[in-house]
């Protein structure tokens, strides 16, 4: 008998500081990275909890951070998946650690891939040689990672451009644009699609589709890169066979342009949300709205109608005093224009010029620029902020701005 009440004691000390752990884990935030499980039943629970975690994040106030293709690159340890790991996790712990929720990630960067796809060969970034599989999947694993540690994921893609400045330095044979060099035009900067194809539209928009088909992505995003030059050869036979057949009230160059990089658009966001009614489809375009015009991207549009993105984040690269353009007053002209009360509008912040002689050496005068831009994004309702790029987390110059900012976000 006295034995019993000993170990009965001894169970309800046990239970109670069972329950004093999970309490205390629960009253803190854990930034301690969090291992992927490779059993199908953890998958199984990971999945379901991340379905929950996503309808429960809906309306959360975004803090993204943008991991380049030259971030995710690991030509300067291995090439192996136990090195790809390694380099990632350290990224993602890094980002967790400094307070952000969401990481948008560079995956399709030159008509290549860094994951399994039917349409585009393996990236260089992942075997050194575009089209060289690795053995290993490197989307899945960020996927994997960074919903078993809370942190949303977009797949960040470039639609149209296949190589620019020798990068990468040779395309695989299995390049789309290789096998049909009708798809793309060479020009000095480099090697574009033409977005005036219907072919290539079809290219781009099941390219995106497989990536939410495939891999659990919380998000699909394109960046600002749209037609590559305003010149008039660049599809001038498709505007000449365009016109040809529309000879009552032919479009201008410019809006048949504008109309071309729309349907795109359009398609892709139907795409995105006849496989996962949950995944967002957004845009992230050039911070002024008038240099937009200029790459045909139809920003105005995107923001006032229905069917073209979840959300827009422009790059407001820009400190509070640039002579040029102020981050506050670019980001009003941005609130002006939002017609679609649907439409989530975040903002994009320049970590890179943190602490740079950028806008006129106005980077240089203060050092809690980014925490200034943050507040008046909170305080004008904005829906989130991204901050370019994972770099400026570790740049010198750039460490007192990063520590102004990253303090708050660990705070909100």
């Amino acid at each position: 008998m006295k034995y019993k009440i000993i170990l009965s004691m001894i169970t309800v000390v046990m239970l109670a500081s069972v329950f004093s752990l999970n309490y205390n884990h629960n009253a803190k935030t854990d930034t301690t990275l969090k291992p992927v499980s490779t059993t199908a039943e953890s998958l199984n629970k990971t999945k379901n909890k991340t379905a929950k975690v996503k309808q429960e994040n809906k309306n959360k106030f975004i803090k993204g951070l943008w991991i380049t293709y030259m971030e995710l690159d690991t030509s300067d340890t291995d090439r192996s998946y136990s090195a790809f790991k390694t380099k990632f996790n350290e990224i993602l712990q890094k980002a967790k650690n400094s307070g952000f929720n969401t990481l948008i990630v560079q995956v399709r960067p030159f008509s290549d891939a860094l994951y399994k796809s039917k349409y585009f060969p393996f990236s260089h970034i992942i075997s050194g040689k575009q089209g060289e599989n690795p053995d290993y999947d490197p989307l899945e694993y960020m996927c994997s990672i960074c919903h078993k540690n809370n942190i949303d994921i977009h797949a960040w893609v470039n639609p149209y451009r296949i190589c620019t400045n020798n990068t990468p330095n040779s395309l695989s044979k299995d390049n789309p644009y290789i096998e049909d060099k009708s798809l793309g035009i060479e020009i000095k900067s480099g090697i574009y699609y033409n977005p005036a194809l219907e072919k290539v539209q079809k290219l781009i928009v099941n390219g995106v589709k497989e990536i939410v088909e495939n891999y659990d992505v919380d998000g699909v995003q394109f960046d600002d890169y749209f037609y590559p030059a305003k010149t008039k050869d660049f599809d001038s036979k498709e505007y000449s066979e365009y016109t040809k057949t529309h000879k009552n009230k032919p479009m201008s160059l410019s809006h048949w342009r504008k109309e071309n990089v729309n349907k795109l658009i359009r398609e892709t966001y139907k795409a995105v949300h006849s496989v996962k009614s949950n995944v967002v489809f957004g845009i992230s375009p050039q911070g002024n709205i008038k240099n937009n015009d200029e790459i045909y991207a139809d920003v105005k549009t995107w923001c006032s109608k229905t069917g073209y993105i979840d959300y827009i984040c422009p790059q407001l690269y820009y400190s509070l005093d640039n002579p040029a353009l102020g981050y506050e007053d670019a980001l009003n002209s941005w609130k002006k224009i939002i017609k679609n009360k649907n439409l989530k509008l975040y903002s994009g912040l320049a970590g890179y010029k943190a602490g740079t002689d950028s806008d006129s050496g106005t980077w240089e005068d203060f050092d809690d620029i980014l925490l200034k831009e943050y507040n008046i994004a909170v305080n004008k309702k904005v829906n989130g902020i991204m901050l370019y790029s994972y770099n400026s987390l570790t740049e010198k110059s750039a460490k007192k701005e990063i520590s102004n900012l990253t303090k708050k976000l660990k705070e909100t």
